[in-house]
């Protein structure tokens, strides 16, 4: 079924490698290309019909369920595609017949909503339509660039799903914080809450009736006003990583949700105009294979572009003094 090009309705039964997704992300796949507010209208406008009843986009689908899809057309730039393919390519890190991970650049979705019409798996699904399943096994915060895993398989994806909820997936980044980090290893564990600030927008803190969290940071290396950080997660609690530092005295540099807010407009200045928290590292045994697969996503241009010019401050004469204390 090509969906989106279609001029008339299309009728599609659902089978068991469809069943149990939500038919909002399963028309979000179909219909490739088209914004998911666009879907949601055609939802609630009862244009796509299950049985010939209306559903909800957060519905269920199940074997053998009949589904009504209307037409929809969505004029896309041809010049456009070719540069998100060509990005594509460079960014993936591992592809086999069950996976595929990708180096995520900061600043992108990994999905869409809140205003996002497309994030990394609607583009993925636009170009790479020989695709049949494709489905995000974690999610990465929009601001943090690095190793972002997806399976092409069910089967795939419900072992992912498992050794992440179990523990068995090595998750390791790289944080530059305000502030000297004096321990070489430390353990952190501090109960994490979400809530809603005055202007609706979600946020998480510690809060004593908060989920447990585990982080442990290992400090990589040292500048007079800079620290960097490695922090491997044992929890994968929302903007767990962040949270543990801003709470701890140590914001992550760029960091616009939980940073230092008058310090990120000077670091933009000095060119670091994202927060600098990557995915660096991921170690899991292949869902399928069983294989080891130790994957690493190199540091992004602008992080150690941003990591030299302290290495350059550093070695001023106007600094040595202050190295001398460290």
């Amino acid at each position: 079924m090509s969906g989106a090009s279609k001029n008339s309705v299309t009728w599609k039964e659902i089978d068991e490698n469809a069943a149990e997704q939500r038919i909002d992300n399963f028309l979000v796949k179909t219909l490739k290309g088209v914004p998911r507010s666009h879907i949601y209208r055609l939802l609630r406008n009862g244009e796509v019909r299950v049985n010939s009843g209306r559903v909800a986009p957060t519905y269920r689908l199940q074997s053998g369920d009949r589904l009504r899809i209307p037409p929809v057309r969505v004029a896309q730039s041809k010049q456009s595609t070719t540069t998100a393919g060509a990005r594509f390519k460079a960014a993936v890190i591992f592809e086999d017949d069950y996976l595929l991970v990708l180096a995520k650049p900061a600043g992108i979705a990994v999905h869409g909503g809140s205003g996002i019409s497309r994030g990394v798996i609607e583009q993925i699904r636009l170009l790479r339509p020989e695709l049949k399943f494709i489905e995000l096994a974690h999610r990465l915060d929009r601001e943090t660039s690095g190793l972002l895993l997806l399976a092409k398989k069910r089967a795939a994806l419900l072992g992912l799903h498992a050794a992440l909820r179990e523990g068995n997936v090595e998750k390791r980044y790289l944080a530059l914080t305000s502030g000297v980090w004096r321990n070489a290893r430390q353990n952190v564990r501090l109960p994490l809450k979400r809530y809603l600030t005055a202007r609706n927008e979600r946020r998480v803190a510690v809060g004593e009736d908060g989920q447990t969290t585990h982080t442990v940071f290992t400090l990589e290396r040292s500048w007079h006003d800079f620290s960097l950080l490695n922090a491997e997660l044992k929890t994968g609690r929302t903007h767990q990583i962040r949270v543990h530092l801003s709470h701890l005295g140590f914001p992550i540099a760029g960091d616009d949700k939980y940073g230092n807010f008058a310090l990120n407009r000077q670091l933009a200045k000095r060119g670091l105009k994202r927060m600098f928290l990557h995915a660096a590292s991921l170690v899991v045994e292949h869902p399928v294979t069983g294989a080891l697969l130790d994957l690493n996503a190199p540091l992004p241009e602008e992080l150690a572009s941003f990591l030299q010019t302290l290495d350059d401050r550093r070695q001023s004469p106007a600094n040595l003094r202050e190295i001398e204390k460290i």
